[in-house]
């Protein structure tokens, strides 16, 4: 799978409205990874504006795959009607950051830990084009909770091989 990302993700100037960049149908769900690994899994390609296309068999999945896709905010990230393609903000070797601007202001943001133990990660408000003074609201749309409004910046602890996916709206 990060195979992959690293492959589509420097493509992303070239997508956009009628011309997607296809990473490929999802294996979440086919056995092997972690759910953590899946939703990883998941959120980069909505994240990548990648065409989400399931590749396991729906009608024996379990809850946990059934969750991670349908997971309605997340598949509004990629359908978002501005059709750009996130893409890699910072690579810190196993830390990475990723972004997406999204159609209402807001950005997408994933906080992705390709090690193999929890890290905290940060993301500047700076770099997903922001000023460090505003106060934007955060929230998490993996376990569909707000976060709050926070100023300069915000951080997590991420699971190994995990994402952290927020929404920060000025």
């Amino acid at each position: 799978m990060v195979d992959i990302v690293d492959a589509n993700e420097p493509l992303y100037p070239y997508a956009g409205p009628e011309h997607w960049n296809d990473a490929d149908m999802l294996e979440v769900g086919n056995g092997g990874p972690s759910d953590t690994e899946y939703r990883s899994h998941f959120s980069l390609w909505a994240m990548m504006t990648s065409p989400l296309i399931a590749g396991n068999d729906i009608s024996n999945m379990s809850a946990a795959t059934r969750n991670i896709l349908l997971n309605k905010e997340v598949i509004v990230v990629n359908q978002d009607p501005l059709g750009q393609q996130g893409r890699r903000l910072r690579d810190d070797g196993d830390l990475e950051v990723w972004s997406k601007p999204l159609s209402d202001g807001s950005r997408a943001v994933i906080l992705f830990n390709r090690s193999e133990s929890p890290a905290k990660i940060a993301v500047n408000w700076p770099e997903i084009g922001l000023t460090p003074s505003v106060r934007a609201d955060v929230r998490d749309v993996l376990s569909h909770r707000s976060i709050g409004r926070i100023s300069d910046r915000y951080a997590a602890l991420v699971p190994a091989h995990g994402v952290v996916m927020v929404k920060v709206t000025p």
